[in-house]
């Protein structure tokens, strides 16, 4: 992946996490972006409740990933990593 593409991948995820952030933070939750892989893989860490809650791969599935690859075609998969 380009240096130049992967900056502009960067923006566009993090935008679209940050329409998802409000909804996980009511909940007492919240997203990081952490990077890109070369395979199009995002991956993000968890934090506050949605770290521990035991729903939050499906929150991860169904919410997160599902809005990030409608908005970006191009993203595989949205992945949760521990820091």
């Amino acid at each position: 992946m380009e240096i130049e593409n992967k900056k502009e991948l960067e923006t566009k995820v993090q935008n679209v996490i940050e329409q998802i952030r409000p909804y996980l933070q009511q909940d007492g939750g919240d997203i990081r972006f952490v990077e890109i892989t070369d395979d199009y893989i995002v991956n993000v860490e968890l934090q506050g409740a949605c770290g521990s809650c035991p729903y939050s791969t499906m929150t991860l599935k169904n919410g997160v990933e599902t809005a990030v690859i409608k908005a970006i075609p191009e993203i595989k998969s949205v992945e949760a990593v521990n820091l």
